[in-house]
């Protein structure tokens, strides 16, 4: 008797052991990080909001068209579209022209929060930053400010430490929320760090930096492993952890994987576009070619589950929020971190806070390398 057996073959998941994806994801780091320097440099007294989303959108754009030229049909485009979010803003704003707040002008002192991403052939590096604008040597940053961008750099630190393979995501979690205290400051709810694959910003590993006590028992524990890579995501504030739905009307969405026969003709229209334009990536209405129509189409994408929206936080007027955002490739040599803005200065961020927890300043002055053991030499038999 013979039997027959059926062969599927499944795609190979690409990963960071091969050298060609780590040169797709420090060629997207290298145009982001350049786009972001582009808008923190233009971050100034009297620039527009829409201004410098539109600047760092253009900056990805310019930069993804020097890398990779000779294949034509590879995937390349914005990983997550340029926003600026001001003051009690917290992320995600990133309107169209005609949208509320676009047309908002900088001030000196404002605390201004940057993200944006690039992806090459599906691999992503996205980078976040906080900026106060006017702020310089002369004129440091202070008070509220300095204690949660402060707060928000040393968890990124922290992070990416912890994500050396064989930690796992709660521990992360502690720490994150040990540092913030130290600050005054709390991470926000719901802020998630998650694992990146392919295509897709969300992977399925994940680590939650202030979850409710049903958050922490239901949340998945995973532990991390070599050729993984992680979107570091850092927002933290001096209120009380609660950010609100904003009024302003979200921009910001991205496809999801849920399938649905969507029943109208402009939400067809839409997910048609939007799968074809941006994939899984997150885009903002103003890059479609209808902004009206991809609206109305929006609402039942998002009713029925085939397109999330980015909605926006607002945190109380008085309070400060300070976010840091970075992409790293965990090895088994150590967690490199690829995207960078502005390096953290001391003497631009004039905090009176300091850690003082002995763990956390031994855990932020060890290397993010990971020291291979060396081999015992056995001496030769006589």
């Amino acid at each position: 008797m013979s039997s027959s057996k059926t062969s599927s073959t499944k795609t190979p998941v690409a990963t960071i052991a091969d050298s060609n994806v780590v040169s797709k994801y420090k060629a997207a780091a290298e145009v982001v990080n350049g786009a972001i320097r582009k808008v923190l440099s233009a971050s100034k007294e009297g620039a527009k909001v829409i201004d410098l989303c539109k600047l760092g959108d253009a900056a990805i754009e310019v930069g993804l068209s020097k890398q990779y030229t000779k294949d034509k049909k590879m995937s390349k485009g914005i990983a997550y579209p340029t926003s600026v979010s001001v003051n009690t803003i917290v992320c995600h704003f990133s309107p169209g022209a005609s949208e509320e707040g676009a047309e908002q002008v900088l001030a000196v002192g404002d605390v201004v929060r940057l993200q944006m991403g690039a992806q090459i052939d599906g691999f992503a590096a996205v980078v976040g930053e906080t900026v106060v604008v006017g702020a310089s040597d002369a004129s440091p940053v202070t008070g509220k400010a300095a204690d949660a961008i402060a707060a928000a750099h040393f968890a990124g630190e922290a992070i990416q430490r912890l994500l050396k393979p064989g930690n796992r995501n709660m521990v992360v979690t502690d720490r994150v929320q040990k540092i913030a205290r130290a600050f005054g400051c709390k991470p926000i709810e719901n802020t998630v760090c998650h694992e990146q694959k392919q295509g897709d910003l969300d992977g399925d590993k994940q680590i939650i930096l202030n979850p409710t006590d049903e958050q922490r028992a239901a949340f998945p524990s995973c532990e991390f492993a070599p050729f993984e890579v992680y979107l570091v995501d850092v927002y933290v504030t001096t209120g009380d952890g609660h950010a609100k739905k904003s009024a302003l009307r979200t921009n910001i969405y991205k496809k999801t994987s849920t399938t649905y026969q969507l029943k109208t003709k402009a939400a067809r229209a839409v997910i048609n576009e939007v799968s074809q334009k941006f994939s899984k990536f997150p885009f903002t209405i103003r890059s479609c070619d209808d902004e009206r129509k991809t609206r109305m189409g929006m609402i039942e994408c998002t009713k029925v589950g085939v397109a999330q929206a980015f909605e926006i936080h607002e945190e109380k007027a008085g309070e400060a929020v300070g976010q840091i955002t970075f992409t790293v490739l965990v090895t088994p040599n150590g967690v490199e971190r690829i995207t960078q803005g502005a390096a953290f200065d001391p003497k631009l961020i004039q905090t009176d806070k300091k850690i003082e927890d002995t763990e956390l300043l031994e855990l932020l002055q060890t290397s993010t390398k990971i020291k291979k053991p060396t081999k015992k030499l056995v001496a030769p038999a006589a």
